[in-house]
């Protein structure tokens, strides 16, 4: 104790001249060196606080992509995510070699036959650098996130923490864009851009504030709050809806509903197959009325440029003038001719937006199309899974994601009657986890921290409540 006591003073004292020195000369890049020093020791001793804290600097994050020419870099939390990795597994080692019986969970067996596939794939890649890239940011989202988060959540107020945290952060951001669009008269077209630099554009950030929406009632009501708790909830619940309306982004709308209904689904218990029989009924009335349901699709002329709730909704259906509907169609039809020159290995993860130019067609080609392909992402987190690790990657992927919410469900089924605290939280995490992977339908986003750290840790989170739950006295 006393040696960390003096290593604090030494280095309050150095970080003082340094901040004095500073703001004397205005040499401003020199806070870099304290803040690196600072962090490494608040990484060292204060490691718990440090991973919780980035609940609230996701939502708050900035890609140095768009100030630099360098490459993307999400500050700061893909570095202390980074620094985090090495520092967990330097520890993992040093205390238990390459003992790893704890990760014999089904959850844990997917993801490791997932990422030994992603190495596989990677090795024949159109780019192999790019993809080893692409593999080593995805590891310092899950080693953190994922394996090593049971050393963090050891207890409710550590959970509630987390929550708290994220939605704060993600209620600053929207609080940030509708202000900026306000001046705006929230106009249709600046709500694309409007919550820059948080966020790239109004996709992500839709996905990012749907994710967030069951927060704030899931902490109202897993704990008894004080008046003035369940005030500041209340706030945050109205501040993240208004964000979703104002994000005109219609595949968020569109999840929300989504995960309401599977929500609804395992709330209420409805059996799997009554859930088959429907989804067999909506094939065969799709498969008898095929043509009159083209026909109507082809009458639908609504833009999603337009700022009505009921007219936005609608245009998601248009796949006949809606630039962004066809374009999405066109990354969709590109994927799956990726697939097909490559259906073993794909291309290699993360090259998509490099290869996928030379297969679009010249009828699928729109506005928004360039020839270069320089747009982007397949527009959805299977797709892209698809072309770039092959059937195989797809199929774990599909498998890891399923593992999660079998087990997440289990644990609401379990919980419902046995610890009410967990039973909320876990509908919590099965709404919001649902928006997400519903909207992967339509964007992927697990590339960056604005996801991928939410839903990660989320899924850790089933497997500590499930601990939680097994730990209770019978």
């Amino acid at each position: 104790m006393r040696t960390r006591a003096l290593v604090t003073i030494v280095l309050g004292s150095v970080l003082g001249f340094l901040l004095a020195y500073v703001f004397q000369f205005g040499w401003y890049l020199a806070l870099v060196f304290p803040s690196v020093i600072a962090l490494l020791y608040l990484a060292i001793y204060h490691t718990q606080t440090v991973f919780i804290s980035l609940a609230f600097f996701t939502p708050l994050s900035v890609n140095i992509e768009e100030y630099t020419d360098s490459f993307g870099l999400f500050l700061p939390t893909e570095a202390i995510l980074f620094g985090l990795m090495l520092l967990l597994l330097a520890n993992k080692i040093k205390s238990d070699g390459m003992g790893w019986i704890e990760y014999q969970h089904p959850l844990f067996l997917m993801l490791f036959l997932y990422l030994s596939w992603l190495v596989i794939s990677s090795i024949p890649s159109s780019n192999p650098l790019v993809s080893f890239k692409a593999l080593l940011s995805k590891l310092w989202f899950l080693v953190p996130c994922l394996l090593f988060a049971h050393l963090f959540f050891t207890d409710w107020p550590a959970i509630r923490r987390f929550f708290w945290f994220f939605t704060f952060g993600m209620a600053l951001v929207v609080i940030y864009t509708i202000v900026n669009h306000a001046g705006y008269n929230f106009g249709e077209k600046e709500s694309h851009w409007v919550m820059s630099p948080f966020y790239k554009d109004h996709t992500i950030y839709g996905a990012a504030v749907a994710l967030v929406i069951p927060f704030p009632v899931m902490l109202f009501l897993s704990n008894r709050q004080s008046p003035l708790s369940s005030a500041v909830l209340l706030a945050l619940f109205v501040i993240i809806l208004l964000g979703l309306y104002f994000s005109y982004t219609r595949a968020a709308w569109l999840s929300v509903f989504g995960a309401a209904g599977v929500l609804a689904l395992v709330y209420f218990r409805i059996h799997l197959r009554w859930v088959l029989l429907g989804v067999l009924f909506a094939a065969v009335v799709f498969i008898k009325f095929g043509d009159q349901i083209q026909m109507e699709l082809a009458r639908n002329k609504v833009e999603h440029t337009t700022e009505s709730f009921d007219d936005r909704l609608k245009s998601a259906t248009n796949v006949t003038t809606d630039a962004s509907n066809l374009e999405r169609i066109n990354r969709w039809a590109c994927a799956i001719e990726m697939f097909k020159e490559r259906p073993v290995f794909g291309f290699g993860l993360g090259t998509y937006a490099f290869e996928y130019a030379r297969f679009q067609e010249p009828e699928n080609l729109t506005i928004i199309s360039t020839n270069f392909g320089d747009m982007g992402n397949a527009h959805s987190e299977y797709l892209s899974a698809l072309s770039e690790t092959g059937f195989l990657g797809l199929l774990l992927l599909l498998g890891f994601i399923f593992t999660g919410f079998y087990y997440l469900i289990k644990l609401i089924q379990r919980s419902r009657q046995q610890d009410r605290q967990v039973f909320v939280v876990a509908c919590g995490i099965l709404f919001s986890l649902s928006t997400y992977f519903i909207h992967a339908f339509l964007n992927n986003f697990l590339d960056t921290d604005k996801a991928a750290i939410p839903v990660f840790t989320m899924f850790a989170l089933v497997l500590i409540l499930q601990r939680f739950l097994l730990l209770q006295p019978k």
